[in-house]
């Protein structure tokens, strides 16, 4: 038996944006969900979490295919808490996209009750993104590759790690990125062909 992890796609491609030239203490910053809209991936307690911290100058933009029906729950849940302005459903994305869509973020959250590995973790750093997600994916590494915050599973977790994560500032988020992109490059669909 030999258990061979996912591949990501052209790690070389995931390098950041270059730096605007607009004020960069004006610029909104990005957390980003992207994954199925899923009871099991924890975005009602990240819209619960986010609306109880209500972060100035920071937007959550939520991407990934209806599952279930499941999006109709978080417009109920976004309405309910108000929080309409600052959090934004963009729908299902694909290739460039959502490759566009990691670029523009400044952090990758996934609440996720279960993975059996989490494929958009390992995207979200190949971005050189930090990465907050939960002990119900196997994403120790977060921790000791100080490349994001791995936590309990619940929406207390997940505001404390949204609220450090957020007053870290900017060098210290791209500093964890670049950390977390030399972690996928373990991923890099090169490495793992050869290992199949």
């Amino acid at each position: 038996v030999a258990i061979i992890p996912h591949g990501v796609r052209t790690i070389a491609a995931a390098e950041p944006a270059p730096a605007s030239a607009v004020n960069e203490s004006n610029r909104v910053r990005t957390a980003l969900f992207l994954s199925r809209l899923h009871p099991v991936k924890g975005l009602a307690s990240l819209i619960n979490a986010w609306a109880r911290l209500s972060p100035p100058g920071w937007r959550l933009v939520i991407a990934g295919p209806d599952q279930g029906g499941h999006l109709q729950e978080i417009q109920s849940v976004i309405r309910r808490l108000r929080v309409s302005e600052c959090v934004q459903y963009v729908g299902e994305v694909r290739d460039e996209a959502k490759s566009a869509l990691y670029r523009a973020a400044d952090l990758f959250v996934l609440p996720t009750h279960t993975e059996n590995f989490g494929i958009v973790i390992a995207e979200a750093l190949a971005h050189g993104l930090p990465v907050i997600t939960t002990r119900g994916a196997p994403w120790a590494e977060l921790e000791t590759q100080r490349c994001g915050w791995w936590i309990d599973i619940g929406e207390e977790p997940l505001l404390n790690a949204l609220r450090e994560a957020m007053a870290v500032g900017d060098t210290t988020r791209r500093e964890m990125g670049a950390r977390g992109r030399q972690l996928a490059l373990r991923f890099e669909w090169t490495g793992i062909a050869s290992q199949l």
